[in-house]
């Protein structure tokens, strides 16, 4: 009989334990509510500019439509002049250097290398018309209004035309169509930087302007269909949000906690994590969910001719792997991130500086372990090569773009040397007149394609050995990952010594009553 109760006993406490242990509750989070419904009303403009006199009638040039904008928003140009989409490069304070100037117009890059000597064909994502050398930064009339604030889907730069709109864009429909910026206008620079779509960043794509809840939570047409705007608010057109593959400082980010504060958890322990784990890292498994994005280029396999004309090679997704004018390319699609410490301040690749280590970082994320600042965060991390003066020992800034052959320029002569003479000059550096390619990296935080919370990452997924998400991150203890001679000679103690515990009590139990069956 007390056989029997004793397994009764147990069975009910192994229930009651498996019920605890498995059985999840859910929770219903009243503030993550609070802001699908705050995001999910879109804001509606008070002003219906297709009943604006000023705007109803033909335009002979671009310039027109912003004199007109600026007839009502007298201001807003000076705000536009002051800021970096419009400057290419802002003033901020990089460590080692002191006060500098980073921006595209002295950041090097994995991709088309710089923007000097190549303005007509880079200024597709300028905010301006008629980008030049010597483009005249303080004149307003050259602002693009419409790039981002256009509504009717219909604006379009055109191919290497200096900023200037594609000719079949209607100025008159699209500047009486303007309103807030929607993922679109964002996305024709940002999903389409360095040559295509999803090329450079990896999370930033077209698939993001319409997709479901698997590619991003916030921007799905399924769910909440947030803007980049609701994020990326603005004060006097300054952007909060930067891009760390050109920018140093850590003022005005773009953050997670803006929306959903330092504890957006029920369970304690995992907000615990957030001194040192960023929300991305848990909540962004993979990246280039929906179409494949660039992690390589190597220039050094330029140049290459069939029949002694340029070709290219596709892989079964239509992404180029081989292109004449740049070279070999390797692709990638549902990446799992590298991971890295960031403290929110980075270093860049200057035109100019020495190489003293290969491969050279194009952008330096800094960060460790032992800074308070710093957490971990999920990169992509882009590699290839590029040319490098071998006496001078700095990059080279090559001449690529040019309308016609005979212009130096690499993408139309296919001579190394002579559009670097074109491309160094341009830039006023000395030219040894001898080069070679050098391995490079550049590293792109991974903020969007944020997954829903049942796709996040487990507990499991870093807490394991070898094969951890964060296996390569080294420079602290990670329980579950490392192993310590100490802490594995106590836990060995604790575990015999609660055996032994138990053992004795079982033992003494077993003579306690046998005595008093005897009694």
């Amino acid at each position: 009989m007390k056989k029997n109760i004793t397994i009764i006993t147990l069975l009910v406490l192994a229930l009651l334990i498996g019920i605890n242990v498995f059985n999840k509750k859910e929770y219903y989070n009243v503030k993550l509510e609070e802001l699908r419904q705050q995001y999910s009303k879109k804001p509606v403009s008070p002003v219906d500019h297709a009943k604006l006199p000023v705007l109803d009638r033909p335009f002979d040039s671009p310039q027109d439509v912003t004199e007109a904008c600026m007839s009502c928003h007298t201001e807003r140009h000076k705000e536009i002049l002051a800021s970096a989409h419009w400057n290419w490069e802002r003033v901020e304070y990089i460590r080692g250097r002191g006060i500098a100037y980073s921006g595209k117009k002295s950041v090097l890059n994995n991709y088309c290398i710089g923007s000097n000597a190549n303005e007509q064909a880079c200024a597709k994502c300028h905010i301006g018309f008629g980008m030049s050398s010597e483009f005249d930064f303080e004149n307003a009339r050259n602002v693009d209004c419409m790039v981002c604030h256009d509504n009717s889907d219909e604006y379009l730069k055109g191919s290497a035309m200096a900023g200037y709109p594609d000719r079949s864009v209607n100025l008159t429909k699209v500047a009486q169509s303007v309103g807030l910026p929607k993922k679109i206008n964002c996305g024709s620079c940002h999903f389409y930087g360095g040559g295509g779509n999803n090329v450079k960043h990896g999370d930033l794509e077209d698939a993001l302007a319409s997709c479901e809840r698997t590619v991003d939570v916030h921007m799905a047409a399924t769910g909440i269909n947030m803007e980049c705007v609701a994020c990326h608010t603005a004060e006097n057109h300054n952007m909060k949000g930067k891009l760390y593959s050109v920018s140093s400082d850590n003022i005005n980010r773009s953050t997670c906690e803006q929306c959903h504060t330092e504890e957006p958890h029920f369970n304690a322990v995992l907000n615990a994590h957030f001194d040192k784990v960023a929300c991305q890292t848990c909540h962004i498994p993979i990246y280039a969910k929906v179409n494949s994005t660039k992690m390589s280029w190597n220039w050094s396999e330029a140049g290459k001719m069939k029949d002694g004309k340029p070709f290219h090679e596709e892989d079964e997704f239509g992404n180029h792997t081989y292109l004449s004018i740049k070279g070999k390319f390797t692709w990638g699609k549902n990446v799992k991130p590298d991971y890295v410490w960031f403290n929110g301040t980075a270093d860049h690749y200057l035109l100019g500086d020495k190489v003293t280590s290969i491969p050279v970082q194009m952008n330096t994320l800094n960060g460790s372990y032992k800074d308070p600042g710093s957490k971990i965060i999920p990169v992509k991390i882009h590699r290839g090569d590029q040319l490098i003066d071998k006496q001078n020992r700095y990059l080279i800034q090559p001449k690529l773009y040019a309308a016609q052959t005979g212009d130096s320029a690499y993408w139309k002569d296919f001579d190394w040397n002579e559009s670097s003479i074109a491309g160094m000059e341009r830039v006023g550096l000395p030219y040894s007149g001898a080069y070679e390619f050098v391995e490079t990296e550049m590293y792109w935080p991974v903020n969007h394609m944020v997954s829903p919370k049942e796709m996040s990452l487990e507990c499991a997924d870093c807490h394991r050995r070898e094969t951890g998400r964060l296996a390569a991150l080294a420079g602290f203890y990670l329980p579950g990952r490392d192993r310590s001679s100490v802490l594995d000679v106590l836990g060995t103690l604790l575990l015999f010594g609660s055996l032994m515990g138990v053992a004795a009590h079982a033992c003494l139990r077993v003579v306690y009553f046998r005595k008093r069956e005897k009694v």
